[in-house]
């Protein structure tokens, strides 16, 4: 499954940030930065086949339609927003994960928020609520919510709900375990 990262400019230089991490370790995955995109770029990122540079042996893998998805919930307050409410995802679109280009917004509520508002293209696709949120481990960063999680965090319970297997993704949590401990370790008591 490709993953597309829109991280916030406000995140980039972020010490404490996930969403490097889980773009390095994720092999088809693409981050970029920016709040508001042009509406071409942008279609291109959600849409037009990546050409896969490691394998190419797979170029028709990589040619393939992808249906994207957007990792973000319903949210409740659309209409005072004036955002209109999102396609419902096809469930026959989650049978083959492979088929499915996850997209992220790497930013706090609020930004993430904003980026949305900013690019209607992302509003007009399906949404991926995750369910059965797990407890974050991400403990060097406020969180205003219980269930909360990190970028790095939230792509891994998609992805794992997406693929129906959790397991490949446990190097990763693992590897994320160990650079909030590192963080931790830097932080003032």
């Amino acid at each position: 499954m490709q993953v597309l990262i829109l991280q916030h400019p406000m995140e980039v230089h972020q010490a404490k940030g996930s969403a490097r991490l889980l773009h390095l370790s994720l092999p088809h995955s693409r981050m970029v930065t920016g709040e508001v995109f042009d509406a071409q770029v942008l279609r291109d990122l959600l849409f037009a086949p990546w050409k896969e540079a490691e394998q190419p042996a797979s170029a028709a893998q990589s040619n393939a339609v992808r249906q994207a998805i957007l990792l973000y919930p319903d949210t409740p307050d659309s209409a005072a927003l004036s955002i209109p409410a999102p396609p419902r995802l096809a469930a026959d679109a989650l049978h083959d994960p492979a088929q499915l280009r996850l997209v992220v917004l790497d930013g706090t509520w609020r930004k993430s928020r904003k980026m949305l508002y900013l690019n209607p293209l992302l509003q007009q696709l399906p949404r991926l609520p995750l369910q059965h949120v797990p407890a974050s481990q991400y403990r060097i960063r406020k969180a205003h919510k219980p269930n909360q999680l990190s970028t790095l965090e939230a792509t891994c319970a998609a992805l794992a709900q997406l693929g129906g297997n959790a397991a490949p993704l446990l190097p990763l949590v693992s590897a994320f375990d160990g650079f909030v401990a590192q963080q931790q370790a830097h932080m003032p008591r």
